[in-house]
């Protein structure tokens, strides 16, 4: 699904479900907040920190989905069109960091 389709799917639901969306400011926080979901799970079951019992049941993709939800309302909240300036950041990297990567012996 396309990143304009998301915005839009966004859009739709803050217009249907919510009463508006939440200030930028707000909303910065809580992509703080839900970024620090995704890096508990991640230190805990990838990393080297220990699984509490309570963190075990915590499902990766879904807190993914959060910080996506709220990363698409700053988006469609500031005028971003998110597809637009993601093709452009892709051609960018494939442009300047083929090579690079390529030839990076730590990759090897």
């Amino acid at each position: 699904m396309a990143l304009k389709k998301l915005q839009q799917e966004v859009d739709n639901w803050i217009k249907q479900h919510g009463v508006r969306y939440f200030n930028e400011l707000t909303n910065m926080a809580q992509l703080t907040e839900e970024v620090g979901e995704v890096a508990r799970i991640i230190a805990r079951r990838y990393g080297e920190q220990s699984e509490k019992e309570s963190d075990k049941e915590r499902d990766l993709g879904e807190e993914l989905a959060d910080v996506l939800f709220v990363v698409l309302c700053l988006a469609n909240q500031t005028g971003v069109d998110l597809q637009g300036a993601f093709d452009q950041k892709l051609a960018l990297k494939t442009q300047r960091d083929h090579d690079r990567h390529q030839n990076n012996q730590k990759l090897k």
